[in-house]
């Protein structure tokens, strides 16, 4: 006699042992496998069919949800983050609202790496919990089989997240931090990126600057034009760079041209020297080239630059490097979470994933975290710094799976 082993909610897979057929209910609930009494095998190829579209199914709401969830709530941490700066500038909902969804974007490539974690722990731990692994290795099917379809996924997840990061987060960064500063803040748009160079229209005059770097507070590759009331070129000072120091800009190695009322200039050269220059670091700081809201190819053009010009662009290489490495994270974490949901069957609950889910995803970050700093200061090469959280739970991960007993 033939008999089926029932999924949830009446969804079934024929079950076989040897010639024999014979009746093995697993659980009356389910979710998606066709409802059809005297539904006939199919062969193995159609049953292959019906459970990747089910797993997939399945894998596939719960990251949707989880990433929504997850965006939600970091929206709502910022808004109140950020509330009193946009109430003390009186913006408008228009504004806030066009802030928060360009932010959308960077929060997405965060959280879609531990969202595909907790996806895989939650499905294939569901699965295990009501006795669904049971019917596969029943049909003869092999869980690496049935990983397979969830693999994939977090291929095409760690392709498209790329993709977002690359072409869509640096567009949406900008656009938010313009309104932030010049639509909410009230600030005017003072100067502009050309040429792989920044201009500026400051108290002074004009300012041309290659590179603001924010940590050190340090401007390089300086050229200021002092202009008088007439709008008339009084002084030119050309420096390798600027140093923010006790309140005031320390420039070095400048040479500083001054032509008062129009008579020929007189060249003076120092070694170090403080230079009238009123605006603060804070008033550069929206020109800081900030390596998380660069896509890879505009960054690694942005090294070029830097290398080119004699530049030590180390920190900006083991960002460079972490974009791929994070980017692709996905996948390893999808296994890890495989296997880890499938260690125990008929173990753990919906809290133990996620409280699973999160303790890994964190230590991941940790140690990405760290290797990216070690990289940036140049203790280990930022080729090495920027994979080795990946190569450390890349083993692990392949380790786990291939001792999933199938």
């Amino acid at each position: 006699m033939g008999s089926k082993c029932y999924l949830r909610n009446g969804w079934h897979l024929p079950v076989y042992y040897g010639s024999k057929r014979k009746t093995r209910g697993i659980s009356p609930r389910g979710r998606f496998f066709k409802k059809a009494e005297g539904q006939r095998s199919k062969g193995k190829g159609s049953v292959m069919t019906i459970l990747d579209r089910y797993i997939s199914k399945e894998f596939g709401k719960l990251f949707l949800l989880i990433c929504a969830s997850f965006i939600f709530l970091y929206l709502i941490v910022d808004f109140f983050g950020r509330v009193r700066m946009f109430l003390s500038n009186d913006a408008s909902l228009y504004q806030i609202a066009s802030y928060f969804f360009f932010t959308i974007p960077m929060i997405a490539s965060l959280t879609i790496p531990v969202a595909v974690l907790l996806a895989s722990l939650m499905t294939f731990g569901s699965l295990s919990r009501h006795g669904e692994i049971t019917a596969m290795k029943a049909n003869g099917i092999s869980l690496y089989r049935a990983s397979l379809t969830p693999i994939i996924i977090s291929v095409v997840i760690s392709i498209l997240a790329f993709l977002i990061s690359e072409f869509i987060t640096p567009y949406a960064n900008r656009k938010a931090e313009y309104i932030r500063y010049v639509k909410v803040q009230k600030r005017e748009a003072p100067g502009a990126l050309k040429q792989n160079e920044i201009w500026y229209r400051g108290k002074k005059g004009i300012y041309n600057f290659k590179i603001f770097d924010q940590k050190t507070n340090t401007l390089k590759g300086i050229t200021i034009h002092y202009l008088n009331q007439g709008f008339e070129l009084t002084m030119r000072a050309d420096a390798e760079r600027a140093v923010w120091k006790k309140g005031k800009w320390v420039f070095y190695n400048v040479l500083v041209a001054r032509s008062p009322g129009g008579k020929s200039p007189s060249l003076e050269w120092l070694k170090e020297g403080i230079i009238g220059l009123p605006e603060k670091p804070s008033d550069f700081n929206i020109f800081q080239e900030d390596a998380e809201k660069m896509g890879f190819f505009e960054l690694k053009k942005y090294i070029g630059k830097l290398q080119s010009e004699g530049y030590d662009a180390t920190r900006y290489l083991a960002d460079m490097h972490g974009k791929i490495a994070f980017a692709f994270v996905s996948i390893i974490l999808v296994l890890i979470g495989i296997s880890f949901s499938l260690k125990s069957e008929r173990s753990g609950g919906v809290m133990h994933s996620i409280g699973a889910g999160i303790i890994i995803g964190f230590s991941y970050w940790i140690v990405y975290a760290f290797a990216i700093n070690i990289g940036r200061s140049g203790t280990v090469p930022p080729l090495l710094s920027a994979w080795l959280a990946d190569i450390i739970f890349g083993c692990a991960a392949v380790t786990m799976f291939f001792r999933i007993k199938t």
